[in-house]
């Protein structure tokens, strides 16, 4: 599937040109993403290479970062991403920075996979947003809400977990699409273009919850290529 750039003009999309930007822009008018493009300097493939080898998902605190012997370059990027650890701290919020070796997959998806390579919509029972940071490795993608469909909207699907179910379509079958984070997830519409979060913004990204102004932004992890190094992501 063809991506297009951060570039490209997308009215959901806003950019921004500081934190106090990020932090005190309100998703209104349709905008359900803020970005601050930035550039950042530093070697964080130096980083991963002294972490070492490993599987699935190692969260990384900052007694370990400051421990790591890297050159001068290094310590650039160890230093930015203390700094940006500091930030959304000093906002109120509990970042992790993770380096991702490898995501689980679902092992029997059914007729709606829900892990995280699949598009979706983060959710939450009180307002929140969702932010986050790929600093090495393939970055998030995301999808135009116009280009997007529930996959429990689907004809084919939506009967099939009506089997799944056992019962008929009314708010037990509903109640039973959210248990399982069914109507979470999308399909793209067959001209979509995912869009990529790049790497080094830092993103603010809308979230489901009640009462939301703004639909919230679909996004997805990006698929695992052999010999792409781990990704470095800070998320919140």
């Amino acid at each position: 599937m063809p991506h297009f750039d951060l570039l490209t003009d997308y009215p959901r999309i806003r950019r921004v040109q500081s934190f106090r930007e990020i932090v005190k822009t309100p998703f209104a008018g349709g905008v359900n993403a803020l970005c601050w493009s930035r550039d950042l300097a530093g070697d964080f493939g130096e980083i991963v290479r002294l972490i070492g080898p490993g599987e699935g998902i190692i969260s990384l605190n900052e007694d370990r970062l400051r421990s790591l012997p890297v050159s001068a370059i290094g310590r650039v990027a160890v230093d930015q991403l203390l700094a940006d650890l500091r930030l959304l701290r000093g906002h109120d919020l509990d970042p992790v920075l993770n380096c991702i070796h490898g995501y689980p997959r679902d092992e029997a998806p059914g007729p709606v996979p829900t892990d995280v390579f699949s598009f979706h919509a983060d959710s939450a029972p009180v307002p929140t947003d969702t932010w986050l940071c790929t600093y090495l490795g393939p970055p998030s993608e995301g999808l135009r809400n116009e280009d997007a469909q529930r996959r429990v909207d689907l004809p084919v699907t939506r009967a099939e977990l009506l089997r799944q179910y056992g019962g008929a379509d009314d708010d037990g079958f509903r109640e039973f699409l959210r248990e399982n984070c069914y109507d979470l997830h999308y399909a793209p519409g067959p001209l979509a273009r995912p869009f990529s979060f790049g790497q080094g913004n830092l993103w603010r990204i809308a979230v489901d919850f009640p009462g939301s102004p703004v639909p919230p932004c679909i996004h997805r992890a990006p698929a695992q290529v052999d010999g792409q190094p781990p990704r470095l992501l800070l998320i919140s």
